[in-house]
């Protein structure tokens, strides 16, 4: 009977606590730094008759609302594995970013309806603009400076630590740089005399919220499927594999995301000369060369039993 072999990455804890820390930090920074924007673009934008700039302030009280729900989320996915989830807690990270893509789309469609709205008050004439103050400008250009430092630092820890919530909102720092230079615009030309552009870039900054809302929502939605990772990881795999004494055959290889990590579960044929304990020394040697040499896997399971009939290699199945 054949021997199903349950094989865990021992992972530094210690590494594991940085890149959580790391995590935490961001999420908390972006929290402060939405919170600020919120209360002064959405202030601003109503005193300086800014349609673009209450957009933009919208936008940023959903980013605090979302800030909060992730910051949840990140707490508790830095929970360690117990019974009940073997595997650890990361893949919570993926729930947070599917939070942070349901209100980035939400936050998308209101600016949209509102600021389409206002061009039907302006071309009515049942409302009149002036133009927005020079505050508002201000405002605008400060939030573009300060979402650009935001966006750039986030994304490099997104990288470091590749968390899928940390990534989201680099994402969405990278999508209010847009927001706000198209506000930025918006003040600038209604200033200028063509009031219409003002909400007109309020909805255009809609259009751009609402992409990234869609790609996060995509990405996580991935995660918390089990989406195979690709070919090539497969073939990457396989090549690993087969370099080891004693595996005759690769018969399957299946490979899905937890969280930042990798779970693979491997099928091998073994010569049906072998012992079991021989049989478990190959499945060992399986495990450790994947561990060792596919940075992201943290857990292989290995599945092995007497070769019947040689198939060559390139017809294995592999699903990654």
């Amino acid at each position: 009977m054949p021997t199903y072999q349950t094989k865990e990455h021992n992972i530094n804890k210690e590494q594991k606590k940085t890149r959580q820390k790391k995590a935490m930090l961001t999420v908390n920074v972006g929290l402060v730094a939405n919170t600020l924007l919120a209360l002064l673009k959405t202030t601003i934008g109503i005193m300086a008759h800014s349609p673009a700039l209450l957009a933009d302030g919208i936008n940023s009280t959903s980013d605090v609302a979302y800030g909060i729900a992730v910051n949840i989320f990140m707490r508790l996915s830095g929970k360690p594995a117990d019974n009940e989830h073997p595997y650890g807690h990361e893949q919570l990270e993926s729930i947070a970013a599917v939070v942070v893509g349901a209100f980035v789309i939400t936050t998308a469609i209101a600016i949209f309806w509102n600021s389409i709205n206002t061009i039907y008050e302006l071309f009515t004439a049942q409302t009149v603009s002036q133009g927005a103050s020079v505050q508002a400008l201000w405002v605008a250009l400060f939030t573009v400076g300060l979402k650009l430092i935001l966006t750039a630092w986030t994304r490099n820890i997104g990288k470091q630590t590749q968390n899928s919530a940390v990534i989201a909102l680099a994402a969405d720092h990278r999508n209010d740089v847009f927001a706000s230079v198209a506000a930025t615009l918006g003040i600038f030309f209604g200033r200028m005399g063509y009031a219409w552009i003002d909400p007109l870039a309020g909805a255009v900054v809609s259009l751009i919220i609402l992409h990234t809302g869609v790609e996060i929502l995509k990405d996580a939605a991935g995660e918390l499927m089990d989406t195979v990772p690709g070919q090539a990881l497969g073939q990457e795999i396989q090549t690993l594999i087969t370099q080891i004494n004693g595996v005759e055959q690769v018969e399957e290889i299946k490979t899905h995301w937890f969280g930042p990590y990798l779970v693979a579960n491997i099928t091998i044929g073994v010569n049906a000369t072998l012992t079991v304990a021989q049989g478990d020394h190959i499945a060992t040697q399986v495990e450790k060369i994947l561990i060792n040499g596919v940075d992201p896997m943290r857990r292989v399971y290995v599945h092995y039993h007497p070769t019947r009939e040689f198939t060559p290699l390139k017809q294995s199945k592999f699903q990654c």
